[in-house]
């Protein structure tokens, strides 16, 4: 089937990030791009492209519905993710700086659910917001390795898997330092892949972590893995309920977590507006050039 890309020859967009785990943001109110068969994965994972395209870790489609709005997620290959707690608080800017929600306090659907967003502090280039994640479940224990090093961490539900591993001993320092490679992990535990989070024990209310993302490989900050990491560092410390301020190399958010559920509260920051000539992109990517399908 043609992707159709030749039928929409510029294509408008926001580059932003939170904590530095940036998106390509596209404002979609009808549903256009993907009524027209033009948002195939190929063309994500182009636009995502750091050398051939705009760059980013994930890609954010706003989408109106009857409810409201759809957070559509993409990973940077292009492959459809459920949630990205960092582009939710993302996609949330851009609806208030472009005037589309005037709202503070309101719903967003995922395809993890339906997620409750609180705006704290907004401005066209800067905002401060809170998201309601819903539960965090523990899945159980399992293990991992990237390189020599490996590690146990424990299974994590926020809507989209994790394996958040809390070293016992590790400064930040030394994971600063610690070499990240793809991680060889349980396929059988984690049919559907993971997102690793190697982490440093719970002290004075903070840990550091660091990430690599399925989909991606390892980014600045995933707003989904500090409230994993968060779940595991209060295991680790023999807690349930608390704050937990998550240090990323990106900057760092604050996780709550309260009966065994969850929010995150931290930064958006919006750096740049344009257009993108989807033909050269797409001439660039495999599969995606006009008249292939």
């Amino acid at each position: 089937m043609s992707s159709n890309i030749e039928s929409i020859a510029t294509l408008s967009f926001i580059k932003a990030h939170g904590t530095e785990n940036d998106f390509v943001v596209v404002v979609d109110t009808d549903d256009e791009l993907e009524q027209r068969g033009v948002l195939t994965r190929d063309l994500v994972a182009a636009l995502c492209d750091r050398h051939a395209g705009i760059g980013a870790d994930g890609f954010l489609r706003v989408v109106r519905t009857e409810s409201g709005w759809f957070m559509d997620y993409r990973n940077a290959d292009g492959s459809i993710a459920e949630l990205c707690g960092n582009g939710i608080r993302v996609f949330v800017h851009v609806l208030a700086a472009l005037g589309l929600e005037g709202r503070t306090d309101f719903n967003v659907d995922t395809r993890a659910g339906v997620k409750h967003v609180t705006v704290h502090e907004v401005s066209p280039s800067r905002a401060v917001i809170e998201v309601d994640m819903g539960r965090v479940e523990v899945t159980g224990v399992s293990t991992a390795r990237m390189g020599e090093f490996s590690f146990a961490g424990l299974g994590i539900d926020v809507g989209n898997p994790h394996l958040a591993c809390v070293i016992p001993g590790m400064t930040p320092e030394q994971l600063a330092d610690l070499h990240f490679t793809p991680p060889v992990f349980d396929t059988t535990f984690f049919p559907d892949g993971v997102n690793v989070e190697i982490l440093t024990e719970m002290h004075e209310g903070e840990a550091t972590m660091r990430v690599w993302e399925r989909g991606v490989g390892e980014t600045r900050s995933c707003g989904t893995g500090t409230v994993a990491a968060a779940r595991a560092a209060f295991a680790d410390a023999g807690v349930e309920n608390g704050t937990v301020k998550v240090h990323v190399p990106g900057g760092a958010v604050t996780v709550q977590i309260t009966d065994g559920s969850a929010t995150i509260t931290g930064p958006s920051v919006i750096v740049a507006r344009g257009e993108v000539q989807l033909t050269s992109v797409a001439g660039s990517a495999p599969g995606i050039g006009p008249g292939t399908s």
